[in-house]
């Protein structure tokens, strides 16, 4: 039998954190709106979209009221909430940069979801007006809140693969609605690299700990087919990291739905087949002594991501994933772009020591806590 969820009873309602979801799109709909239904420190307090009857809609069917459903136009009403704490944006992501400076005017803390906008300079543009706002930044990077990415970063760390040499990560899906906002440079400020290619780095970045030193692209962008106008098809990148270490990642959004990601040592292997999907994740550990399969009771991963960041509101704590996790994600694709446009490797600025971009004196508590 599959292992059952183990799922903590919720602190009274008077003690959570009172979240808006801005935008009803698919994964706030049947994704982060019920983990908030089940969080242990966090609530649906209010919804943000940009048709009244929807919003009511969505508010009825989650126990709300008319009166917690907001239009976009009606976002600053939010300050006059003092049950709503913080805002989660999911919105394209050339919208995010507005919502989160509007929040952090409100004096709300602000969980974004991935890529933290469209472009660097709107990344660095809600780092800082969040802090000049003193309220909580997070980049939403459900992957490293999960248990399983945890056991795969915890087995490099830890020596059982000997020392790192190689990596290799794929995230592709067939995109086909040639009007998804997905496939706008304006809404998304990339192709499938800013929306799934992201999970590949930024998921490498974490199981090593380590930060690429340079990086070497090619992109292809068909002619011909009405889907890629504006954005790439497909990318190929290597990176390097400290110490020799080489990784390569493949994203698309032409090629069949696939995701996985594999670390290669000297003395062992992890891999993940999935690796990114929200449920159903598959992890086997290989070394010298055997080949395990980890197993995890039941989870929900933006439960963990969305109760992370409500301690950190309730603490005072810089959240694991601050603002500026997500913002170098946004440094080491525009070099990748910028070695596919150009057919050059690209020198990134170079860090020393483990976990640069995270507040590791912030681990999750389920984390800590797993064996």
């Amino acid at each position: 039998m599959p292992n059952q969820p183990n799922i903590p009873k919720p602190e009274a309602q008077s003690r959570r954190v009172g979240f808006a979801v801005v935008g009803l799109g698919e994964l706030s709909a049947e994704e982060l709106i019920p983990a908030l239904r089940t969080s242990q420190h966090a609530y649906l307090a209010a919804v943000v979209t940009g048709e009244l009857d929807k919003g009511r809609a969505f508010a009825k069917a989650a126990g709300l009221s008319d009166a917690d459903a907001y239009t976009y136009e009606q976002f600053e009403e939010l300050g006059q909430r003092d049950d709503v704490q913080a805002v989660y944006i999911v919105l394209p992501n050339n919208l995010h940069r507005d919502y989160a400076e509007r929040a952090a005017k409100l004096g709300k803390h602000v969980l974004c979801e991935k890529p933290l906008a469209d472009t660097t300079k709107d990344a660095e543009a809600i780092v800082k007006a969040c802090k000049g706002a003193g309220v909580l930044l997070m980049a939403a990077y459900r992957i490293q809140y999960t248990p399983h990415h945890w056991a795969a970063k915890k087995a490099v760390a830890g020596g059982k693969l000997g020392s790192i040499k190689l990596l290799d990560s794929i995230h592709a899906q067939v995109e086909d609605d040639a009007s998804a906002w997905r496939l706008s440079f304006k809404q998304a400020g990339g192709g499938p690299l800013v929306d799934v290619g992201i999970y590949c780095l930024n998921t490498m970045r974490f199981v090593t700990g380590l930060e690429p030193e340079w990086v070497y692209a090619a992109v292809h962008q068909p002619k011909g087919d009405t889907r890629f106008k504006e954005v790439e098809e497909s990318m190929s990148v290597m990176l390097g990291f400290p110490g020799g270490l080489i990784a390569n990642m493949l994203t698309s959004y032409g090629a069949v739905k696939t995701d996985t990601l594999r670390v290669l040592g000297e003395a062992g292997s992890v891999t993940l087949d999935p690796a990114f999907l929200y449920v159903g994740l598959d992890l086997e550990l290989s070394d010298k002594a055997a080949k395990t399969t980890p197993q995890f009771a039941a989870y929900n991963q933006f439960t963990l991501e969305v109760d992370h960041f409500a301690e950190c509101i309730q603490s005072g704590k810089t959240p694991y994933t601050p603002g500026e996790e997500g913002l170098q994600d946004h440094r080491i694709m525009d070099a990748i772009y910028q070695s596919a446009r150009s057919g050059k490797r690209v020198e990134l600025e170079k860090f020393s020591g483990q976990d640069v971009f995270r507040n590791t004196d912030n681990v999750p508590k389920h984390i800590k806590a797993q064996p």
